[in-house]
């Protein structure tokens, strides 16, 4: 079979590198890659974004399965694309990718489907969006409608930084059209923990439970990043949490999505806030989340392609995802200055002296090949991953790893898996 993988950071070489070990794949492609995904895959010159392009690539290339990455191509309707040239596409249709797209429509899914989320209203008027910030008071969460590389939700503590931000995002425009409307809503308290599910449209598996560190430096301080870092499985969504993000969260969503013939296809991410009254969604994607991919590809231990075809075909019913009981962790080396402005182009040295590593993989996020050496291409350059016999063990692993890399302004987050090491596992 031949499989086409679209995009180029640590969670496509997590998928590049899990599917290449399934009997079923012979030829790997990716679009556009990195380095890392270089040694595993045949890379493709084309932008994840460039839907005619891959379209075309798929089509005269005859690919069995095309496996977008980031959410944009599936926004941007990469998949209806696909499909009109009965060709596999892991993923949902851009009216479904809309979960992800915009956040009023997301919203308005929930209280349709009576999901438990934070209260909320959504404007395409800055006066009316500043009047309601003052009805309602602070703290509360001003987040852009559209895509805004996870930078678009921002928590105020005051009304007058919630007037700011939606100055900013509505007219001043900082994250483009993406704030032609807002979403203003109740600031949850709480425990983040991420879950994501693979549908089929009408069967809903839960795959394990991952936690993942959004902020620049240690002790949840400083800027949101795309993610420093990640572990699996998460301790706080217990057995019985799980059942109800199940029959409150995933299949409310999945069969009212079906009910308004919108066919989802794919991965589910649900963000959510476990809070005093139990979780509460924050936000959905309709992909794989990064860096969480790349700890849950480590413990998978059933064959993705098997798993993903089963998806796309509808044939999920009866389907076992088995998992390494061992937990995984993942710390992100990134540029110094990310999520800010960053150098590139600094060599990266030691990744040889991990080659044949047998506990943990290192994942490429934003590398390049030049002059024959790997260097760094991107904020967030590598995800050191590891497994353990407990949290503390893939931890351990992972950081003894790192103290063999090195580059110039590399940096990363000594604390990932704290919460769960605060609970003695």
């Amino acid at each position: 079979m031949k499989v086409l993988v679209i995009g180029s950071g640590g969670r496509e070489h997590a998928l590049v590198w899990k599917l290449r070990q399934s009997p079923a794949v012979g030829t790997l492609y990716c679009a556009p890659g990195n380095a890392g995904i270089g040694e595993q895959a045949e890379l493709v010159a084309i932008d994840a974004a460039d839907v005619p392009a891959l379209t075309r690539f798929a089509h005269e290339n005859d690919i069995d399965l095309v496996v977008p990455g980031p959410e944009l191509p599936l926004t941007l309707g990469l998949i209806d694309e696909l499909d009109e040239r009965g060709i596999r596409g892991f993923g949902p249709t851009r009216a479904a990718a809309q979960l992800e797209g915009s956040k009023a429509f997301a919203k308005e899914i929930m209280r349709r489907c009576r999901v438990p989320t934070a209260f909320f209203s959504a404007f395409t008027d800055p006066d009316d969006a500043v009047r309601y910030v003052r009805e309602v008071g602070a703290p509360i969460v001003v987040k852009a409608d559209g895509l805004a590389a996870g930078k678009g939700v921002l928590v105020c503590a005051t009304v007058a930084e919630a007037e700011e931000a939606v100055d900013e995002i509505m007219r001043g425009r900082i994250f483009g059209d993406a704030g032609a409307c807002v979403v203003i809503e109740e600031c949850l308290v709480g425990e983040e923990v991420s879950f994501m599910a693979v549908t089929d449209g009408r069967t809903v598996i839960p795959l394990a439970s991952s936690q993942d560190h959004k902020r620049a430096f240690d002790g949840d301080a400083g800027p949101n990043t795309g993610g420093m870092g990640a572990y699996s499985p998460a301790p706080v969504l217990t057995a019985e949490l799980t059942g109800r993000v199940m029959s409150d969260v995933m299949l409310p969503i999945v069969h009212g999505l079906a009910e308004r013939r919108l066919w989802y296809r794919g991965v589910l991410y649900a963000g959510l806030m476990i809070t005093a009254d139990g979780p509460k969604v924050l936000e959905f994607n309709v992909r794989f989340g990064d860096p969480e991919c790349q700890v849950l590809m480590l413990r998978l231990q059933s064959d993705l392609f098997d798993l993903m075809t089963a998806t796309v075909d509808g044939d999920l019913a009866g389907v076992d995802v088995r998992w390494d009981p061992r937990p995984a962790a993942c710390v992100v080396l990134a540029a110094d200055g990310y999520p800010g402005s960053y150098e590139k182009g600094r060599v990266i040295t030691g990744l040889e002296r991990l080659r044949g590593w047998r506990d943990g993989m290192v994942f490429h996020s934003g590398t390049a090949r030049r002059d024959g050496q790997t260097v760094t291409n991107g904020g967030r350059v590598l995800g050191v991953t590891a497994l353990g016999a407990d949290v503390e063990a893939a931890v351990g692993e992972a950081y003894r790893a790192i103290e063999l890399i090195h580059w110039e302004g590399m940096h990363f987050r000594h604390d990932i898996g704290r919460r769960a090491l605060e609970r003695g596992l």
